[in-house]
């Protein structure tokens, strides 16, 4: 622990929305054994300072850029990763092994109550000396999720002002929209307010892959490929749109027959 702020618990906030560090600073804020020491917005920055600052306590965002939550755990190691408690918005997969093994998350909208027995449980890794039970639990979470991950095979999406369950094998490819994604499918295109990482991260590797940094397909409803420039691909869909495969991303179709 950090001798230099007198035995404070000292937490590192990571989460790539402005808006949730903003909520947990606020929490913590009420909390006189606390210190924030760092904040960071993505999963890069998180390694470096988890490194760097040597944490105590780390709230740690499951979907971000550049690195998501698991692999900065991966990243670090288990055995030199502070105690962590994890934040998502919602993780279909993560949750009941977070649960299972008693490692603590917090659902997004933050709720007060629940934050302060995440606290409470953080403070007794911490205080009591359990992090090498919380440790322990943590690596059986990996070795949980890196067996048992599974892909949705239906999707909730706003429609004007109702929301709609598609099958993730209608949706014919995904566009970047800015701060949104758009997905194309057999009945239509809906809007999410999602990102490119975030998205590919829930869907099957098997039958989505990125080909551009703006575009998924669905190997599926991939047609054919045709040469084009630079070394550059042109990928014909199922619905006759023309989507490009960038030198970048060659590899996601290496094994495309």
């Amino acid at each position: 622990m950090n001798n230099h702020l007198q035995n404070k618990i000292c937490v590192l906030v990571v989460d790539d929305e402005t808006s949730a560090r903003r909520r947990l600073a606020q929490f913590l804020s009420d909390e006189t054994d606390v210190e924030i020491i760092g904040e960071c917005k993505n999963g890069l920055e998180a390694s470096i300072e988890i490194e760097r600052l040597a944490p105590d306590l780390v709230f740690l965002d499951v979907e971000m850029p550049e690195r998501n939550g698991l692999e900065v755990v991966e990243h670090i190691g288990v055995e030199r990763m502070p105690a962590t408690i994890f934040a998502t918005a919602y993780d279909h997969y993560a949750l009941p092994a977070f649960d299972a093994n008693a490692i603590d998350y917090l659902l997004k909208p933050f709720d007060q109550t629940r934050f302060i027995k995440s606290m409470t449980k953080a403070r007794n890794w911490i205080r009591m000396g359990n992090l090498a039970e919380y440790r322990t639990q943590l690596s059986a979470v990996l070795t949980n999720l890196g067996n048992t991950k599974k892909y949705p095979d239906r999707m909730l999406v706003r429609a004007g002002e109702s929301q709609q369950l598609i099958k993730t094998s209608d949706i014919l490819y995904i566009a970047a929209e800015g701060n949104y994604i758009r997905l194309h499918t057999l009945s239509g295109s809906y809007q999410m307010r999602e990102r490119m990482l975030g998205i590919i991260d829930q869907l099957n590797p098997q039958t989505f892959r990125r080909v551009h940094r703006s575009h998924i397909v669905n190997l599926d409803h991939v047609k054919k490929l045709l040469p084009w420039f630079g070394g550059d691909s042109l990928i014909m869909m199922s619905d006759g749109c023309r989507l490009t495969l960038t030198r970048n991303f060659r590899e996601a179709l290496k094994d495309f027959a």
